[in-house]
């Protein structure tokens, strides 16, 4: 019988976002071209070879294992690539995506990679060929609002701070800015050194949209204890007691 995995409990749009952003399911927005993700993340430039730390595993010569019978190396591991990094701020206005559910959707999506989340920003690591192909991915899926969430290496701060009057989240360092046509145009790479011409992101969402896309409860969105008065909990909040007193009185073993 086939397995469905169920991922994330909750019945609200929050806790079908969160599944969706876990199973990878997400709807494609836009299509940046992959040598402006590549200015953006600023590890080399467009165009250039890929940095190696080791040669092709083909050229190694290693020793039988039956792990690597079974294991299909990724495109970067198999050249050799150096490992790269991508990292998220997402807002906590609205943003399509929070720091824990990127990092679940690279661990369950993303071969070869390691995830970091913190309190207010996300980081991928991955063999350099192999995160370039997932930042597109997240670059050009509902999981980014141009506008609301941007790639930051340092100085990361913003995500907690009320957006700009423009609807932009701040950015000590302005790595992105709104154009006259609306659109969101990328002017630094993620650590903030100027790119040599500026990257057409696309448009922002609406308020709307973004609160329709969000995986982020909110009282003033979707609130996790449910509207007030009613105080019917989403399944959400249910599971995460149950998994804190399982944890707390008996270390996960009830017996």
């Amino acid at each position: 019988m086939a397995y469905t995995p169920q991922f994330y409990p909750g019945s609200t749009s929050v806790g079908i976002n969160r599944r969706k952003h876990m199973s990878g399911n997400v709807e494609k927005l836009r299509d940046i071209p992959e040598a402006d993700v590549v200015a953006i993340m600023g590890h080399r430039a467009p165009g250039a070879d890929y940095s190696s730390t080791h040669p092709p595993l083909k050229e190694m010569g290693e020793p039988d294992c039956p792990v690597r019978q079974a294991v299909e190396p990724t495109p970067g591991a198999a050249a050799g690539d150096r490992v790269r990094y991508s990292q998220w701020t997402d807002s906590m206005y609205f943003a399509p995506s929070i720091p824990y559910f990127r990092s679940y959707w690279g661990a369950i999506n993303c071969k070869g990679c390691d995830p970091g989340t913190l309190s207010g920003r996300q980081i991928i690591e991955a063999r350099e060929r192999d995160i370039e192909k997932y930042t597109k991915t997240q670059y050009d899926s509902e999981m980014t609002d141009v506008a609301l969430c941007s790639m930051r290496g340092c100085t990361v701060h913003g995500h907690s701070l009320r957006l700009e009057e423009n609807g932009m989240q701040f950015d000590m360092l302005a790595r992105t800015e709104l154009g006259n046509d609306g659109n969101v145009l990328g002017v630094k790479d993620q650590v903030g050194i100027p790119l040599d011409k500026k990257v057409n992101l696309g448009k922002p969402m609406s308020e709307a949209e973004a609160k329709k896309r969000t995986t982020i409860f909110r009282f003033d969105g979707v609130p996790m204890s449910g509207t007030i008065g009613a105080r019917k909990p989403d399944e959400a909040v249910e599971m995460t007691h149950h998994m804190w007193e399982l944890r707390t009185k008996w270390g996960y073993r009830p017996e």
